[in-house]
């Protein structure tokens, strides 16, 4: 059953994000997933706390959240009905020293990757409470239509990227304040980015990447050249893409 209303999904078609402020797993479930997302805190080694990109290659355990219906039936009125997993990241800000995320586009780092964008949508589903004090995501609400955006360097030691685009109007920042089990979506062609967290309080959320099957994947390797694996989540292939439970 579609989880977005036709006044919804109208009004991501015109903003660029949703915000789902009811819980997207049952209790239960929620604390499956936080206790899985504590393990890799704890084994992450040398890598910070936000930099724990694509754990479901490592724990198939997330399969079982990220090809789950109650995602699926969010992300289906905005995709369509064949749907494939493009990628998740833990994204962990801890108290007082959580980098900032500069403003950026996520499809600005997938140009290369993918031949479309216009259905790529991102779950951020938050694990614990996320908010403005904390350096919850703020998004320029109607940027997903602008095209690709002028980027310029800025501290890679401070914030999680070395680049941010120019010229933001801040003003315009909308907050994406988040109780944990809540989520919001957002257009993967949208503004946005986040403050760094300075509060006392840890930030984390799960980040659940999709994209119609109608897009094709050009480059089957991440940034760093590794292999990249993408999952039919929903319905069929439409491109030609292979897929990792194909």
């Amino acid at each position: 059953m579609p989880l977005l209303s036709d006044a919804e999904l109208k009004s991501y078609q015109q903003n660029g994000y949703h915000l789902y402020k009811k819980p997207l797993f049952a209790d239960a479930k929620l604390a499956r997933l936080t206790r899985i997302f504590e393990e890799h805190l704890r084994d992450k080694g040398s890598k910070l706390s936000d930099e724990l990109d694509t754990p479901h290659f490592r724990d198939e355990r997330l399969l079982d959240f990220l090809l789950a219906d109650e995602v699926l039936d969010l992300v289906e009125p905005i995709l369509g009905p064949n749907i494939a997993l493009w990628s998740s990241h833990f994204i962990c800000k801890d108290p007082l020293v959580g980098r900032a995320t500069p403003w950026h586009e996520d499809s600005a780092y997938w140009r290369s990757r993918v031949d479309g964008f216009e259905q790529i949508v991102t779950v951020w589903l938050a694990l614990d409470r996320s908010n403005k004090e904390n350096g919850c995501m703020r998004v320029i609400p109607g940027t997903q239509v602008n095209g690709f955006s002028d980027y310029v360097p800025v501290d890679g030691g401070m914030n999680t990227f070395d680049t941010q685009i120019k010229d933001v109007d801040e003003s315009k920042a909308v907050y994406f304040e988040l109780e944990p089990g809540e989520c919001s979506l957002h257009d993967s062609r949208i503004v946005h980015g986040a403050t760094a967290n300075t509060s006392p309080h840890r930030r984390c959320g799960y980040t659940m990447r999709y994209f119609s099957t109608n897009i094709k994947v050009v480059h089957e390797t991440d940034h760093k050249g590794e292999p990249f694996k993408i999952w039919l989540a929903r319905g069929r292939d439409l491109a030609g893409n292979r897929y990792a439970n194909g």
